[in-house]
């Protein structure tokens, strides 16, 4: 490798490192803001939501280990893709647990969140850009990794989709079922996540770097 090669291959990586911690950064708001804003409502689409967020934050963790200068142990890295995918999958439970009482006992439905809309009408406009920038760097960096984590910050957009959908209909029409709904539909997709994880690839797609 030359060494014009190699320092163009360093700022590449510079590049990657950096959107990955305005990702961070962006997501472990996110899970703030979800959680907080759910617990307020009583939405578990919301707390879900916010949860997801969290567990992303961690897989955004193991990429940014990836792009690390230091080449990282695949072993290990094997083996904290597969703790996010145990991640996944107990949320994918819990989700599903909570949204199925809702909608049997009807005991507590969920408040009008306004907070909750213009924060997930937020994340259907900022993870779509995020999921750009990160494929634009993978490309220079012919990076699997991150392609695919550009994928989770695509993911991160449908669920944000699916919980605007929700919180939007209880909002409306005054929907309470909508909320147990919207968080029933992103099983499937935290399912896929977990189901990735677990066979310790990186989550969203099966190539690495």
């Amino acid at each position: 490798m030359s060494a014009e090669h190699g320092d163009v291959l360093a700022l590449h990586r510079k590049a990657g490192r950096r959107i990955e911690f305005l990702s961070i950064g962006w997501t472990a708001l996110e899970s703030i803001v979800g959680i907080i804003a759910g617990v307020l409502a009583g939405s578990v689409a919301l707390i879900s939501f916010g949860i997801d967020s969290v567990i992303e934050v961690a897989s955004s963790l193991v990429l940014v280990w990836r792009l690390s200068e230091a080449s990282a142990s695949e072993d290990r890295e094997e083996f904290a893709n597969r703790l996010v995918g145990v991640c996944f999958l107990t949320l994918a439970v819990y989700v599903s647990f909570e949204a199925l009482k809702d909608l049997l006992t009807h005991s507590s439905p969920p408040q009008v969140s306004y907070l909750g809309i213009i924060y997930a009408a937020a994340c259907v406009v900022v993870m779509p850009w995020l999921a750009r920038a990160k494929r634009r760097v993978a490309a220079s960096l012919q990076s699997h990794a991150l392609h695919a984590d550009s994928h989770q910050s695509d993911i991160c957009a449908y669920l944000a989709v699916i919980l605007l959908g929700g919180l939007g209909l209880n909002a409306l029409f005054g929907w309470w079922w909508a909320d147990p709904v919207a968080a029933l539909c992103m099983v499937p997709i935290i399912l896929r996540e977990a189901i990735s994880g677990l066979r310790g690839q990186p989550c969203s797609h099966e190539h690495r770097v």
